[in-house]
C-alpha cells in the first residue's frame, strides 16, 4: 500500500494521542500552505493508533563479521550513523508478500536485515543506563542498498546517500509495543532468498547495544518521539533480482517477506 494513502484522514489525531507531545514542525503543520507533503506512519500491533516516523537514523557496520566484509577492522571503529528519508518507509504487513520495486540506477541491489527500535521519548547526552527508557517498540526492517553506488561514491570520498536513502528503501513491519515484546538484547535474526538462507547470526553479536546506539546518537542529535534506529546487519549482503522473494525473521516478531519486481 502506498504509504501517501495509509491511514489518510486519521494520522494526525492519531500521532497526537500516541505522543501526546509537541515536535519541530507542529506550528507549520497548521498554518496554510500551497500544497501538502504527506507524512509517514507505521502501524502499532494492538492499537488502532499509527506511530509518526520523524527521522530515520541507521547505524552502520554493527556486527564484527559484516564490518570486514565491508572491508573496515571492527576493533578500531568507533560507531558511526546516517539516516534515509521518512518516505524511504516501505510498510509490510505480516503474513503478506509485498512487491518492492528494483530501483533506477543499480545493476547491484543489496538486502541487508535489521532489528528496529521505535524511540517514544527523546534527549539529549543520555546516559546508556537510560536509554531504554526512550524505546517505545520495536520491529524489523531490511535496509535495501544500492551497492554499486554506494561503493563509487565512497571511492570517491563523496557521501554515499545516493546508495542507501532513495524511495522505499526500508521495508518495515508493525511497530511491537515493549511491553508485548521486552527489550532484544539477544535472539535470532535471519533471511533467506527464495528459499535459501543468506544472513544468519544472534542479535547478541551487535558490537553496539540497542542502548548504546541511542546513547551515541544522543551526543550528535537531540532525539524525539517518532525517531527510528535501524541496528545494523549480519554479514552475508548480497544482491537481488526481479523475481526474488526476500524472508526476513527475528526471534520474537513476525516476519517481513517482500518480492522484488
Amino acid at each position: 500500500m502506498d504509504r501517501r494513502d495509509f491511514f489518510h484522514g486519521t494520522a494526525l489525531l492519531s500521532s497526537g494521542a500516541l505522543l501526546g507531545c509537541a515536535t519541530p514542525g507542529v506550528a507549520q503543520q497548521q498554518a496554510r500552505t500551497p500544497f501538502t507533503v504527506p507524512a509517514t506512519y507505521i502501524p502499532i500491533i494492538g492499537s488502532d493508533e499509527v506511530f509518526p516516523v520523524r527521522r530515520i537514523y541507521c547505524i552502520g557496520r554493527n556486527y564484527a563479521a559484516h564490518s570486514r566484509e565491508m572491508g573496515s577492522d571492527p576493533t578500531r571503529e568507533p560507531p558511526f550513523f546516517f539516516q534515509k528519508p521518512t518516505d524511504a518507509i516501505q510498510y509490510v504487513a505480516a503474513g503478506t508478500v509485498a512487491d518492492h520495486p528494483y530501483p533506477s540506477l543499480t545493476k547491484n541491489y543489496h538486502y541487508e536485515a535489521e532489528l528496529v527500535a521505535a524511540l517514544g521519548k527523546g534527549g539529549r547526552n543520555v546516559p546508556v543506563e537510560k536509554a531504554l527508557e526512550l524505546v517505545f517498540g520495536y520491529t524489523l526492517g531490511l535496509d535495501m542498498t544500492r551497492r554499486d553506488l554506494q561503493r563509487f561514491m565512497g571511492d570517491q570520498k563523496k557521501p554515499w546517500e545516493i546508495g542507501k536513502s532513495f524511495d522505499k528503501s526500508a521495508p518495515i513491519g508493525a511497530i511491537h509495543k515493549v511491553a508485548q515484546t521486552g527489550h532484544f538484547t539477544k535472539g535470532a535474526i535471519w533471511l533467506k532468498v527464495n528459499g535459501q538462507t543468506k544472513q544468519s547470526a544472534d542479535l547478541n553479536m551487535m558490537m553496539w547495544s540497542v542502548a548504546e546506539q541511542i546513547a551515541n546518537l544522543s551526543q550528535a542529535f537531540e532525539l524525539f518521539p517518532g525517531d527510528i534506529i535501524y541496528s545494523g546487519t549480519p554479514e552475508n549482503v548480497g544482491p537481488v533480482m526481479v523475481g526474488d522473494v526476500i524472508e526476513m525473521h527475528i526471534d520474537g516478531l513476525p516476519g517481513l517477506s517482500v518480492r522484488i519486481v
